[in-house]
């Protein structure tokens, strides 16, 4: 079993546009300002809703949504680390944690614009190479 889409929240998608397309350089499917913003993360798709959008029942899906910070880890090597490290300090994105794990994997923390928690993490954190 693989994971097809995730799924953050943020209410202003301008925003989150330009930091996931602008900084991470993820590659944008379908983009409504007001509504969502479908982007493709390798084999799997990574989603944006506006939240108070997604209560509303009128887009042909049940209503869903949530409120708060939501998280989502990236796997990087330990080489794109720094360079991911060095790219976010160039965009001006705070790195507010870094973790070298018990195991011997590695991690870095940062907030997105509506403050949803990202990691770019070693993949051994969780046993795969």
């Amino acid at each position: 079993m693989r994971i097809l889409e995730s799924v953050l929240y943020a209410e202003d998608l301008e925003a989150a546009h330009g930091f996931y397309v602008g900084v991470l350089g993820l590659e944008v499917i379908s983009y409504d300002p007001s509504r969502n913003l479908f982007m493709r993360c390798e084999d799997s798709v990574l989603i944006l809703f506006k939240a108070s959008k997604t209560v509303v029942p009128d887009a042909g899906v049940p209503p869903h949504g949530t409120t708060g910070n939501g998280h989502l880890a990236f796997r990087a090597t330990r080489e794109e680390l720094v360079t991911w490290e060095d790219r976010l300090s160039t965009a001006g994105v705070e790195i507010i944690e870094r973790i070298d794990w018990k195991n011997g994997a590695r991690s870095i923390y940062f907030r997105d614009p509506a403050g949803n928690i990202l990691e770019f993490a070693t993949a051994d954190l969780w046993g795969m190479m």
